[in-house]
């Protein structure tokens, strides 16, 4: 058990690959923060729900990896983008926010495990790149996201999320201010929290398992 008080930790589901449809009976639930990888089935999402007379406003966030080509529609469509793993993106999504939305906010992506084929930026350069990219207009950098190897020992887990938030308590220490740890899925969540997680990014324990076949 992990004493830690329940609004501690934020519940992003994660709809990818999953209809509208289904978002939707979550939404009836009273869930409001939903997780997407794919841009235009996000977009084809965000689109058909927005009309919808029951459905209570979503906050749509944005986890998958970044293209350059994609950020003007990113940055347009979504609320938070937990992805950033290069300078470029995010300097890109600054200038793609419109201007009447509220800033959008970031999350850097760091590569804990050190994975050659991993997203992410490596934990050596996040305070200077976190440091520049406070500084962009039109984005609210909240803080860090990463994503384990999912074949590691819980150990090595523990290992990586602790990282994670160690080096968000350090960006915090030189004067950021950072509140959102995006950590732990459906698989790891207990051991995410226990490691100082704000957001878990649920998917599977939600919606089932995902066919991928028409992707």
């Amino acid at each position: 058990m992990v004493n830690r008080p329940v609004e501690s930790v934020s519940l992003l589901a994660v709809s990818k690959t999953f209809p509208a449809e289904a978002v939707l009976d979550f939404a009836r639930l009273g869930q409001t923060a939903f997780g997407e990888n794919y841009l235009q089935e996000a977009e084809d999402k965000i689109t058909q729900l927005a009309d919808t007379p029951e459905c209570p406003t979503l906050t749509w966030h944005f986890i998958g990896p970044v293209q350059s080509n994609k950020t003007k529609s990113i940055a347009s469509l979504f609320a938070w983008v937990h992805s950033v793993d290069r300078l470029k993106i995010a300097q890109r999504l600054s200038s793609q926010r419109p201007a009447e939305l509220a800033p959008l906010n970031i999350l850097l992506q760091v590569n804990t495990s050190g994975e050659a084929s991993k997203s992410g930026l490596n934990p050596a350069e996040v305070e200077e790149v976190a440091s520049t990219v406070a500084k962009l207009p039109n984005l609210s950098l909240r803080g860090l996201m990463t994503i384990p190897n999912p074949d590691h020992r819980e150990e090595d887990l523990q290992h990586e999320f602790l990282m994670c938030k160690s080096l968000m308590d350090k960006l915090n220490q030189t004067g950021l201010h950072l509140d959102t740890l995006s950590m732990g899925m459906s698989q790891d969540l207990e051991t995410a929290i226990a490691c100082g997680s704000t957001c878990v990014r649920v998917g599977t324990a939600l919606f089932g398992k995902r066919d991928y076949s028409n992707r």
